[in-house]
C-alpha cells in the first residue's frame, strides 16, 4: 500500500499576497480607442473638419472652372503644366484648417482628461504612465492618419472632377499627384501628435490651443524665407514641409534658399517622433 503525502505551503500570518495581472498594451490601446469615441463631439469634429477642408479645395477648383473664360490661351495651356490642378487639390487655406483642427483635437484628447481628473483614475489603475501615453499617441496617430488619407483623397477627387469640365484636371498617374496626396494626408497625424505633446506639457485646453496656433501656424508666417537663418528655421516646421512637398516647379523656382523633398519628409518624421517622445516622458516625469 502506497501513501501519497501532499505538502501545502501557507503564507505567514499577517501577510496577504495579491497577484495582480498587469494590463497588456493591447488592453491600453483598446481603452484609448474607447476614450476617443466616448464623447459624441469627437466624431462631429472630424466630420466638420473633413467637410471644411474638402469645401475649401472644391471651392477653389470651382472658381477656376467658373471663371475659365477669363484665362487667355497661354494661361489655359500652362494651367496643367504649372501644376495648378494639384494646388487646387489641397490649398494652403485648407491645410491651415486641417492643422488647426487636428492639433486642437490632439491637445484636447489629453487636456480633457486632466481637466476632469480622469487622468488620475487612469494612472491609478495603470501606474505605467509611459505605456498609457504611448497607447494614446498610437491610437491618435492611427485615427488621424486614416482621417487624413480619406480627406486628401476626397479633396483630390472632387477638385479633379470639377476641373475635368474644362479639360484641366490631372489623374493619379501624374508625376506629383501621389506626393501631394500623401503629404496632405500625413499632415493630419503630424499636427495631431504635435497638439498632443503640447497638451501634455501645458495641461490646459485654452493655453494648449493657443500654443498650437503659435507654433504650427503663426511661426511659418512670422519667419522670413528671404534670410538664411530664418529660412532654415522655417524649413524645420511641418507646415513649411507640407508647402515644399506640394509646391510646383514654378513656385520653387522663386525660392532663395531651396530645399529638398527628402528634407521635408524628414521634418514630418522628426516632428512625429519628437512629439511622441515628449508625450510619453512628460507625463512620466511630472505629477498629476
Amino acid at each position: 500500500m502506497t501513501t501519497t503525502t501532499t505538502t501545502t505551503t501557507t503564507a505567514p500570518a499577517g501577510r496577504v499576497t495579491h497577484e495582480e495581472t498587469r494590463a497588456r498594451f493591447s488592453d491600453l490601446l483598446a481603452a484609448e480607442w474607447l476614450k476617443t469615441w466616448s464623447l459624441r463631439s469627437t466624431p462631429w469634429l472630424y466630420v466638420i473638419t473633413a467637410l471644411a477642408v474638402i469645401a475649401f479645395n472644391a471651392g477653389t477648383a470651382y472658381d477656376h472652372y467658373k471663371y475659365w473664360y477669363q484665362h487667355d490661351g497661354q494661361s489655359r495651356t500652362s494651367f496643367i503644366a504649372n501644376g495648378i490642378p494639384l494646388v487646387d487639390a489641397f490649398t494652403a487655406n485648407s491645410a491651415m484648417v486641417l492643422v488647426l483642427a487636428l492639433a486642437a483635437i490632439g491637445a484636447v484628447s489629453v487636456t480633457g482628461e486632466y481637466g476632469t481628473g480622469l487622468i488620475r483614475t487612469t494612472f491609478t489603475a495603470v501606474p505605467a504612465r509611459r505605456s498609457v501615453m504611448a497607447a494614446k499617441a498610437l491610437v491618435l496617430a492611427s485615427v488621424t492618419t486614416v482621417f487624413g488619407a480619406l480627406v486628401a483623397a476626397a479633396s483630390f477627387a472632387s477638385a479633379q472632377a470639377i476641373l475635368s469640365g474644362r479639360n484641366a484636371s490631372v489623374s493619379l498617374d501624374h508625376p506629383d499627384a501621389l506626393r501631394v496626396i500623401a503629404a496632405s494626408a500625413l499632415l493630419a497625424p503630424v499636427a495631431a501628435l504635435a497638439g498632443l505633446a503640447i497638451g501634455t506639457v501645458i495641461r490646459h485646453t485654452g493655453g494648449s490651443v493657443v500654443a498650437c496656433v503659435v507654433v504650427l501656424l503663426l511661426l511659418p508666417v512670422v519667419l522670413s524665407a528671404r534670410r538664411h537663418l530664418t529660412a532654415v528655421l522655417l524649413h524645420t516646421l511641418p507646415f513649411s514641409a507640407w508647402e515644399r512637398l506640394t509646391s510646383t516647379d514654378t513656385q520653387r523656382s522663386n525660392d532663395l534658399f531651396p530645399w529638398t523633398t527628402a528634407g521635408a519628409w524628414t521634418v514630418y518624421v522628426v516632428w512625429a517622433l519628437a512629439a511622441g517622445t515628449v508625450t510619453v516622458f512628460a507625463a512620466h516625469r511630472r505629477d498629476q
